[in-house]
């Protein structure tokens, strides 16, 4: 019989296969898409990705927090990416995604995407001035060779920020 893995351990082991071929300064990265905004997480803190699961909502909460969805037998928090940041909700469909950010560092929770694009590497972008206005998990900034802006996710900093954990109205 095989062995299982998990996805998260799949994508570990991908990304690692992919950074050795490609050298090893060049720093694997997770690209998603939250409404019209691109952004990018490290490989380590992306966590699982999985298919919008049924949400349960929640009363009493704020717009962007989505609900409660059970994964596996585990129920995590779902956060609109697009509406926390200010942006029209995520349209819930056969795109967009689960991405559970929070296992390694001991919280259930989730953020709720648009779409996947897939692996960036560091290397093919080009570094931007940091935005002084952003939070400090949003500050990192990147174009890549289509024009296209991305903006790095802090996973550690945006768990901690107090606006993201205060969920109720």
């Amino acid at each position: 019989m095989a062995k299982k893995i998990s996805l998260h351990e799949f994508q570990s082991y991908l990304a690692a296969r992919l950074t050795g071929s490609t050298a090893e300064k060049s720093a694997g990265l997770l690209g998603i898409q939250a409404g019209s905004d691109y952004w990018l997480l490290d490989l380590a803190d992306s966590g699982e990705i999985v298919p919008l699961t049924p949400l349960t909502t929640v009363p009493l909460t704020k717009p962007w927090f989505a609900g409660i969805a059970n994964i596996r037998g585990s129920l995590y928090s779902v956060i609109d990416l697009s509406a926390f940041l200010g942006n029209e909700p995520t349209p819930q469909n056969a795109a967009s995604r689960l991405l559970l950010i929070g296992t390694r560092y001991g919280t259930n929770a989730a953020l709720l995407v648009t779409r996947m694009v897939g692996l960036r590497y560091v290397d093919a972008l080009t570094p931007q001035a940091p935005d002084g206005r952003a939070p400090a998990w949003a500050r990192e900034a990147y174009t890549d060779n289509e024009g296209r802006h991305w903006k790095k996710i802090k996973v550690r900093e945006l768990l901690s920020d107090g606006a993201f954990m205060d969920i109720g109205v």
